[in-house]
């Protein structure tokens, strides 16, 4: 058929782009020999569903478009809880049944893994929640150039939508995000203006632990609070602590950088302290605003006794816990061996990581601020070949090198963690000239209404199996 710009046509959609979005084809005939295929991306459509779709550039042969309407609806499409759903970029898949979504996830998984020529029967069905909402415990909103307080537009970053709720945050994290919004707007303060360089307020970061409720308010702005600012600081003081009194840490951090990122360049303690206490297993943690700690806590947890289960640690064994962070998996392991050795290239996390070990009376663990490849060759030694080795690297993966090092490291067990299934399969697989062979592999939901899922995977030297 030949599409006319604006032109109405129906279409199928066959699969999900790795953003989530659903993809179709049509083909359109140009008065040659060969018609011309047109791929479409299509938001908030599901696998199966027939769809009414307008084409305004028809001589691009990919073109993002929006469903005018869904003539037949999968089976697993329901109405979306949030109201901003069809804008925000935080959640995509808010139209779709959650065991919908995890089954997607699995099968995700197992294609990728069965790519790198594993067996996708190791992949288990994907660990979802008793209850999809309200499961994080960190949320960064962003100012408009207006200083309307929100999050970004899904695929226009430099769209702010207006915050009136957020579903996949704590009540009480949103109701403090939004006092934050109201205060600014009283004061008539600016937004940042990213194509200026003007302006004053940028983001405001929100974490609320789930176990001890502490609260943290992180607000990023381009002056420090002083001179013409004083009033509006006094008021914030005053609001939060008046109406939130489970806030802990109330910061105010200047960042004049040009990066558009939550980083601080001089850090004010307006009350409280400068971090907030967690828990997780019977552990306690301090997180400062830049420390890394799982967003979901629930599924978190999860991961970390998965981890315990597959890697079965012994108090006669060794074991080193690469990308350690600050040792949310260092901690319970360090319990359950005889010595560990944690490396992390961010050397803030490794101080964390001693202060937290030291805050729960552990003292078996040495921590090393190194990059992964290099740090695990300092620590062999002095340390000697380990028992086990856990990895949790980010989600580029650990790397080719990385992980030929750690093949002729020739660790009994290792237990890798990973919040990105493609970098994982690739990385595995070049532990298998090393004589390893994949055991299991659990995916876990931390992130409902999204396209990510988390892994945990043992593998184990074939001899030793």
């Amino acid at each position: 058929m030949t599409i006319i710009k604006g032109e109405i046509f129906e279409t199928e959609i066959r699969q999900l782009d790795p953003k989530g979005s659903g993809q179709a084809v049509v083909w359109r005939e140009t008065g040659e020999v060969n018609p011309k295929k047109i791929k479409l991306t299509i938001p908030q459509t599901l696998p199966g569903e027939k769809v009414k779709v307008s084409i305004e550039r028809p001589d691009k042969r990919r073109v993002k478009a929006l469903a005018e309407e869904i003539l037949e609806a999968s089976p697993e499409r329901i109405g979306p809880e949030c109201p901003h759903f069809e804008l925000c970029g935080g959640c995509v898949w808010q139209h779709w049944q959650y065991e919908g979504q995890l089954n997607h996830k699995t099968a995700y998984v197992k294609e990728v893994v069965g790519a790198q020529g594993f067996d996708p029967s190791l992949v288990r069905d994907t660990i979802g929640m008793d209850n999809p909402w309200r499961y994080r415990n960190k949320m960064e909103f962003t100012f408009s150039k207006e200083g309307e307080l929100g999050l970004h537009e899904q695929g226009n970053f430099r769209n702010v939508i207006s915050l009136e709720t957020c579903l996949i945050a704590r009540e009480e994290m949103v109701e403090a995000a939004l006092e934050v919004g109201k205060w600014a707007k009283d004061h008539k303060l600016p937004g940042y203006n990213k194509d200026e360089h003007e302006g004053l307020l940028r983001h405001l970061m929100v974490r609320q632990s789930f176990a001890t409720e502490e609260i943290m308010l992180a607000l990023f702005v381009t002056e420090a609070p002083e001179g013409e600012l004083e009033e509006a600081v006094k008021d914030l003081i005053a609001r939060i602590t008046e109406k939130f009194p489970k806030v802990q840490s109330l910061l105010w951090l200047e960042n004049r950088d040009w990066a558009d990122r939550t980083q601080s360049e001089k850090t004010h303690v307006l009350a409280g302290r400068d971090f907030i206490y967690d828990e997780m297993l019977g552990y306690r943690y301090r997180l400062w605003f830049d420390t890394f700690f799982q967003t979901n806590p629930t599924q978190a947890q999860k991961l970390v006794e998965l981890a315990l289960e597959m890697g079965q640690p012994k108090e006669t064994e060794s074991m080193i816990d690469l990308f350690c962070g600050v040792g949310t998996f260092s901690l319970p392991f360090a319990s359950r061996v005889g010595k560990l050795a944690g490396i992390e290239i961010v050397e803030t996390s490794i101080e964390s990581a001693k202060r937290n070990a030291k805050d729960n009376g552990i003292d078996n663990t040495f921590f090393l601020a190194r990059d992964a490849r290099h740090g695990l060759v300092e620590v062999l030694e002095t340390f000697g070949v380990p028992d086990l080795l856990v990895v949790d690297p980010p989600r580029s993966g650990a790397g080719g090198k990385v992980m030929r090092r750690i093949g002729r490291t020739q660790p009994s067990r290792i237990v890798y963690v990973s919040c990105n299934p493609d970098t994982f399969a690739t990385d595995i697989k070049e532990l298998a000239p090393f004589g390893y062979e994949l055991v299991t592999v659990q995916p876990v939901d931390l992130f409902p209404h999204t396209v990510h899922v988390e892994c945990v995977s043992l593998l184990v030297r074939k001899e030793e199996n």
